[in-house]
């Protein structure tokens, strides 16, 4: 897959597109108004915008039963299955004329009885297609000169539900069909696919060479849109709460059209609008292949007859059904899986949810304070799935103590693992309210937990977890001004500031001084301000 970047805004795609009913002139809360009811904020939208994130799937089994479930794919096994012990079949390896209706029947596409129609055949010859081209079936040629066809070596495990056979036929068909897909969409208006597929200008035939190279264009285009496309939905997918995967096609197209760090414009809308033309049919075939669920763009919509303004316009924002005739799309845990290997194939680091849990505590914790491209709660879900909460709590505790540069984080990871185990971890913790580094923690975890005996922290273990708990925040956001702020400002500060940064630039922990910096920068309190920056400075300075 192409590496996805936001589209520059030069030019727009096309002036046919822009003046269909897809209006330009729509309001944005109308044609974005799905973005609150699908989960897809601003800055869910900034985030899936950068990150290739890890995404959950299921297992293989189970992805090769949802391949075997997708018609085209059934269509080409019973096909190929059909052609035992062989088939005769023309020059081209296509069905002959007298085989065709039996095979649109086969395949339920038609009556038993009666006449099929000519729609049938042609779903049976495109499955028929595929088969061959997923070497499904084989073809050859017998001393008599017939051409035949007989099943490949594939079929067997493929029918009998081989998930590494079926996953790769699978995946197979999803690239021709994504291949093809951007090929129907690569002629431009003027330009007519001949039957062998080459395209000739409807103007001058001097014109041939300029036409083709047009077209090379057009394509190259359309591939970079559907790839932008495809990772622009595995990426949405993967930070979406479940049931809320489902992106109207115009927050796919504004996500690709509007540069980065802007906000969608007024003036952006006619590009929205022609992105979402151009996908529109792109996607309706990947869906045939199960990559994904879309649901395309209302027809009606373009009818201009009546030459009216179409309902939605208006100052009203789009309700739910009305929002849908712009498109919907919805990527597929087996359209998932086939973009993660397109993705592997390219270089990109792709991960899984659960490839940083597969070790002791200790492991988990380093992987995930140590990998930038993780989703840290997903992790540490699938590591405490099934273990016994005692045991679990106990090696996680041992493996978040240390002084390094990463102590604080795991410390909070730990916190949060604690709390995915629930109360009956309780044992466990309470055996660590001594500890210097994990007592305060402890302490605030039990009276989370509704504990009422929970002794009160000594002044030293108090200022040290204050430290440590700040630092962990200040380590997991990345310098994010607006959070620290608000953490900032809940700091227990009371009465003599000068007293309580007096207290805590002694603390003994290896972020003290980051901590009081970070308050000196960004506390509202010019006074606490300066005596925070007064306290990092004797704390950098006692080293």
């Amino acid at each position: 897959m192409a590496g996805r970047r936001r589209k520059n805004t030069g030019t727009s795609a096309g002036d046919g597109a822009a003046e269909a009913v897809l209006p330009a002139d729509l309001e944005l809360q109308d044609l974005y108004g799905a973005f609150a009811a699908h989960g897809l904020d601003d800055e869910d939208m900034d985030d899936a915008a950068v990150l290739v994130p890890p995404v959950k799937l299921p297992a293989e089994p189970e992805l090769a039963e949802q391949a075997k479930a997708v018609p085209m794919f059934g269509y080409a096994l019973a096909l190929a299955r059909w052609a035992a012990p062989h088939r005769v079949v023309d020059e081209f390896g296509d069905l002959v004329e007298a085989d065709r209706a039996p095979a649109a029947r086969l395949l339920g596409l038609a009556p038993a009885e009666g006449e099929v129609p000519e729609e049938a055949e042609i779903e049976a010859l495109r499955a028929w297609s595929l088969a061959c081209d997923l070497d499904l079936v084989e073809l050859g040629t017998t001393a008599q000169g017939e051409h035949v066809a007989v099943p490949g070596p594939d079929l067997e495990p493929a029918e009998q539900g081989d998930p590494e056979t079926v996953l790769e036929l699978w995946l197979t068909a999803a690239g021709i069909v994504r291949e093809l897909a951007v090929e129907a969409d690569s002629f431009p208006e003027e330009t007519e696919p001949e039957a062998d597929g080459e395209a000739e200008p409807a103007g001058d035939v001097e014109e041939d060479e300029d036409g083709l190279s047009e077209v090379e264009e057009a394509r190259d285009e359309a591939a970079e849109l559907l790839d932008e496309a495809l990772q622009v939905l595995y990426e949405t997918t993967a930070f979406a709460e479940p049931g809320n995967e489902t992106v109207p096609l115009g927050v796919l197209a504004a996500l690709l059209v509007v540069p980065e760090g802007e906000e969608p414009s007024e003036e952006l809308l006619g590009d929205i609008t022609d992105v979402m033309v151009a996908l529109d049919p792109m996607l309706g075939d990947l869906a045939e292949l199960g990559l994904l669920e879309y649901r395309p763009i209302d027809p009606e919509l373009f009818d201009e007859e009546d030459g009216e303004e179409p309902a939605v316009v208006g100052e009203e924002p789009l309700d739910e059904e009305e929002s849908a005739r712009f498109g919907l799309v919805r990527l597929t845990p087996l359209g998932q899986y086939g973009i993660r290997q397109w993705l592997l194939e390219d270089g990109y680091d792709a991960p899984l949810v659960g490839d940083l849990a597969q070790g002791d505590a200790a492991e988990l914790l380093r992987a995930v304070c140590e990998s930038a491209n993780v989703l840290p709660e997903e992790e540490l879900r699938v590591w405490v799935a099934g273990r016994e909460p005692v045991a679990a709590a106990r090696e996680l505790l041992a493996a978040s103590r240390g002084a390094d540069g990463f102590g604080p984080l795991r410390r909070m990871l730990c916190v949060s693992a604690l709390n995915l185990l629930g109360s009956p971890a309780e044992p466990a913790v309470r055996e660590v309210l001594d500890d210097r580094e994990l007592g305060g923690a402890a302490r605030a975890w039990l009276t989370a937990q509704g504990a009422t005996d929970v002794p009160v922290p000594d002044r030293a273990m108090a200022l040290w977890t204050v430290v440590d708990t700040f630092a962990a925040q200040l380590l997991d956001s990345g310098g994010d001004a607006a959070m620290l702020r608000d953490l900032i400002t809940d700091l227990p500060v009371k009465g003599d500031p000068a007293a309580w940064f007096g207290e805590l630039w002694r603390v003994d922990h290896p972020y003290a001084a980051d901590v009081l910096e970070a308050i000196g920068e960004l506390h509202p309190d010019r006074a606490l301000a300066k005596e925070a920056r007064k306290a990092a400075f004797k704390a950098r300075s006692k080293g």
